[in-house]
């Protein structure tokens, strides 16, 4: 059995981020015809090595990070150590691209990669000479929608050995059951049967909410649930007060996944307007699109326009407008039809192009071919 080796700095679980879990997905959905490891950085001074559900995670030891990356002195050794026939990077992941420079491990590298780093601009003056000699050591890089390839200056230098593969979740978890019908009753219930707009994800300084609240007071009658918890949300319920929205908006706060559906199903539009390339796909459009929402969201240079098509499954607008946002979602209270036929869109998508499975079985060819070459 062919060995693959997935690089990154955390793992989920305990660690609950997109990348991740993607990882996670990715680890899962391989092992059955793979060897899979996972080298990640440790949260204490050792290296502690363990099997989740059937999968070896090796946890470098740290003495800390510096602005979200681990301090790893181990890291290039474990690294040469638990080398695979499949090196699985994912970048944004400094500690992992340098000690690869540094050890150069056999085993052919293939990378996810997710995003640029946006905004420790200061750490890239050092790492980016670093990413783009290390990109030209892959064989394969897999950015997560073809958009990054143009709006990335790293990718866009090593355009020939990118290779697009869409991330996906799992759509059968959003699956609409009799009880998860009920209970999405009671939430427009709550709100008196108005139409309910949607927000769900992390209170973060890129995804826009701002612009949202400061939208709402011209937005026609409607119900904002922000589902989510981060460091924005005091500065945010500031803003719903001074805009005399507060009535109109309700903070959920963090929802356990198996909750979600709950609030999709409730919902009649679901908006994402991160104005921030920070908002490098937005997984959460393809939850709401799998339970048939249309989506608003902005024209960013990253995957959030490739998932949500403009006219087809959702509105696309330009970012940090609050008037646009108000407009796209006026014109869809306006008209059911309309709002009907994008969800009905955003599902059939959904479920076709952005289901796990297509996403590992796109990852299991590119194994396969890396391999045979």
């Amino acid at each position: 059995m062919k060995s693959v080796l997935h690089i990154y700095k955390d793992y989920f679980p305990p660690v609950i981020g997109g990348i991740e879990k993607h990882i996670h997905q990715v680890a899962e959905g391989t092992r059955d015809e793979y060897d899979v490891r996972v080298l990640v950085a440790n949260t204490r001074s050792k290296t502690e090595v363990e099997d989740v559900n059937g999968i070896t995670v090796i946890k470098a030891a740290s003495l800390g990070r510096i602005a979200s990356s681990p301090i790893c002195p181990t890291f290039p050794k474990l690294l040469k150590k638990y080398a695979a026939d499949i090196l699985h990077f994912h970048c944004p992941n400094p500690i992992g691209d340098i000690s690869y420079l540094i050890n150069r491990p056999s085993g052919k590298v293939v990378v996810t990669y997710h995003s640029d780093v946006v905004r420790q601009r200061s750490a890239m003056i050092i790492y980016g000479a670093l990413l783009r000699r290390f990109l030209r050591l892959a064989s394969v890089i897999m950015p997560t929608s073809p958009q990054y390839i143009d709006s990335s200056s790293y990718l866009s230098d090593c355009r020939d050995k990118c290779e697009p593969v869409p991330l996906g979740i799992e759509t059968d978890r959003f699956q609409k059951t009799p009880a998860i019908e009920a209970q999405a009753e009671d939430i427009r219930k709550s709100v008196g049967g108005q139409p309910i707009i949607l927000f769900v994800g992390r209170l973060r300084y890129y995804k826009g909410l701002h612009f949202l609240i400061q939208a709402l007071p011209m937005v026609k009658e409607s119900h904002l649930f922000i589902v989510g918890a981060g460091p924005e949300e005091t500065p945010l319920r500031r803003q719903a007060k001074m805009f005399r929205v507060e009535d109109r908006v309700t903070f959920v706060g963090a929802v356990e996944d198996g909750k979600l559906p709950l609030y999709y199903y409730a919902s009649d539009i679901f908006c994402l307007p991160s104005h921030l390339r920070s908002e490098a796909y937005g997984l959460v459009q393809l939850e709401a699109m799998t339970c048939g929402l249309p989506v608003v969201s902005c024209n960013l240079k990253t995957g959030v326009p490739f998932v949500n098509k403009d006219g087809e499954t959702g509105i696309i607008v330009e970012p940090g407008s609050p008037s646009a946002l108000s407009n796209a979602l006026n014109q869809l209270l306006s008209d059911v039809d309309l709002r009907k036929k994008l969800g009905s869109q955003a599902q059939k998508r959904a479920l076709a192009e952005f289901d796990v499975s297509v996403m590992i079985r796109r990852i299991k060819a590119v194994y396969e071919r890396v391999i045979s070459s």
